[in-house]
């Protein structure tokens, strides 16, 4: 393996200006890097990678999640309201009762976390004089409207590396650090993101994580699927329940729709726990796969909001450290981390694009044979174990 370029790339002392790096070959691959300028945009830094086959654009400013992807074909993320990537110093999380963070949604990757995600809440923790005190929690935390403190690339005659530092901490709080590498090999439909997320204070500090991975055209429509082998699949609350018979297949777009969540306990290989769920288009012919292990997220979470399409026509595959619910009830349930002073958990997530019948029959083969390790009950409503009923 070949170093072609390794430098820091968008340090905070250079960031204004245009990079372009690329090699006169017959790969195809570059990676450009510029700012966004312009309203709700001002400032956005953007690193778009393209890796000869597979191309999306990464956000800096935005905790290094991924805006959107194009595979030949295929489109990679969603349409949201929501139009251009938004600055953090535009979003106040707080708004509309603890949903702000929508005021900026529109990736296709999104990380929540790192020291809570889920619906918005009030929880008890201890404040600067070490008493009980009740906090507001907004939806899927703060990791995905802060920005990277530093970014680096690292391309060699194999793979692209991006990798990112982003710090969430505060005195008196939570100081978690997100180290991430986001990696493609050259002339792939694939990415690989390793993160890692360490506690930099001396006290022990809870964590959850959960990443947001986001569809619309051209995966989604009418007739799509999805696919992951399951021990057991809930829905979150009524309303999911009104869609039960049809939890893991898709419709048109439907104006006034109501979104439904369903909780998944997901099978998995023995020994490695490797799982795997995929979303497919009507056709069977285009699809996106997600490969991960249930060491590093336990809990999956399907999100069906198939709305009109001005309103955000969208569904979400969400592997996680647990369910999105309220952090009180997933710390009753014991789902929420916690890391030492000085403790580290890492974790990796394969987002893999399959252009090919072929490519698509032979991961729902790989599914089917997981899903006859175990038996599969689907619940016609919430149940106690994921869902505060």
């Amino acid at each position: 393996m070949k170093t072609l370029y390794k430098l820091p790339l968008l340090d905070p002392e250079t960031t204004e200006g245009f990079k372009h790096i690329d090699l006169d070959d017959d790969t195809g691959w570059s990676v450009t890097t510029y700012t966004l300028r312009g309203g709700l945009q001002e400032g956005v830094q953007v690193v778009e990678i393209n890796n000869g086959k597979l191309s999306f654009a990464v956000l800096p400013t935005r905790g290094m999640g991924i805006w959107k992807g194009q595979c030949g074909d295929i489109s990679l993320g969603w349409d949201s309201p929501v139009q251009d990537p938004v600055h953090p110093a535009f979003v106040n999380p707080l708004e509309r009762g603890g949903i702000g963070w929508l005021k900026g949604f529109n990736e296709w990757i999104v990380r929540c976390g790192l020291s809570s995600m889920g619906a918005p809440c009030t929880d008890t923790v201890l404040d600067n004089n070490g008493n009980p005190s009740e906090v507001s929690l907004t939806l899927h935390g703060n990791i995905a409207n802060t920005p990277a403190h530093f970014v680096s690339i690292e391309i060699t005659d194999e793979a692209i590396t991006l990798k990112g530092e982003v710090d969430e901490t505060m005195m008196f709080g939570p100081a978690l650090r997100l180290n991430t590498e986001i990696r493609t090999e050259l002339g792939s439909g694939k990415l690989t993101i390793s993160d890692t997320v360490t506690n930099l204070g001396n006290n022990p500090t809870e964590h959850q994580l959960l990443y947001h991975v986001n569809y619309g055209k051209s995966l989604l429509e009418k007739g799509a699927r999805m696919l992951a082998p399951f021990k057991q699949v809930a829905p979150r609350d009524p309303r999911a329940a009104e869609g039960i018979q049809t939890f893991d297949q898709y419709d048109a777009p439907q104006v006034g729709f109501v979104e439904q969540a369903y909780f998944y306990e997901l099978a998995s290989k023995r020994g490695s726990r490797e799982t795997m769920a995929m979303l497919h288009n009507a056709a069977g012919n285009q699809a996106s796969l997600l490969r991960y292990s249930l060491k590093d997220f336990p809990c999956f979470t399907l999100w069906k909001n198939t709305a009109g399409a001005a309103d955000g026509y969208v569904t979400g595959l969400e592997p996680a450290t647990s369910y999105p619910n309220p952090r009180g009830f997933e710390r009753k349930k014991g789902r929420i981390l916690n890391l030492a002073g000085g403790e580290s958990r890492s974790t990796t997530l394969v987002v893999e694009t399959l252009d090919t019948k072929k490519a698509i029959k032979a991961a729902e083969a790989e599914i089917k044979a997981l899903q006859k390790t175990v038996k599969a009950t689907v619940h016609p409503q919430a149940i106690a174990r994921f869902s505060d009923i």
